[in-house]
């Protein structure tokens, strides 16, 4: 399996080497020539979601990576990730890559000081790590999105067809099942 990570700004290296773990490819997406590249799903990692936006305009990736997605292409975006796929975002009025019946809000737990870990279920999963890093929260889900984990009463992970979202970041721990899913049920599918 291969597996495309964007890596234009934020925690892509962690994605990949928990992919690697459990035995996919991965290669890095930096410019137009790199998404060309045959590929089973792709990671859009967290980071800083304005930054990440600005560049995926300015490499010509944006439109790109929209139609892999409505094409039916399998992707898993965390934090910023989660912000990129979300078709709203509380207070904006621009599209972002815009695929996912979700509304969102950004910087939703606050500035880094107000970062933490928690633990708790996971439909599909069952009860998981989760470490939150100046996250966004899920709002709402709409049409075909569903809600797999709630934690303080937010929605913190979503899917939607071949779309996974995590407002947590779960390659910043040791436990793979978050990523397995990916592969296997999502990528899989």
């Amino acid at each position: 399996m291969r597996i495309a990570v964007l890596a234009l700004q934020g925690a892509f290296i962690e994605h990949e080497q928990m992919l690697e773990r459990l035995g996919a490819e991965c290669f890095e997406v930096r410019q137009l020539a790199d998404w060309e590249q045959e590929k089973d799903g792709l990671v859009i990692p967290g980071g800083e979601s304005t930054t990440q936006l600005r560049l995926l305009k300015d490499l010509g990736l944006l439109e790109p990576v929209r139609d892999y997605i409505n094409g039916g292409g399998a992707v898993f975006g965390t934090c910023a990730g989660l912000i990129q796929l979300a078709k709203k975002v509380r207070g904006e009025d621009f599209a972002r890559i815009s695929t996912m019946d979700i509304e969102v809000c950004r910087n939703a737990y606050g500035r880094q000081l107000g970062s933490f870990f928690t633990e708790a279920e996971m439909e599909g999963i069952g009860k998981v790590p989760m470490t939150f890093i100046r996250a966004p929260y899920i709002e709402q889900v709409h049409g075909d999105a569903k809600a797999l984990a709630v934690v303080d009463g937010r929605i913190v992970a979503a899917r939607q067809g071949r779309q996974l979202v995590t407002a947590f970041h779960p390659e910043l721990c040791d436990d793979t099942r978050v990523h397995e899913y990916f592969l296997h049920d999502v990528v899989g599918k």
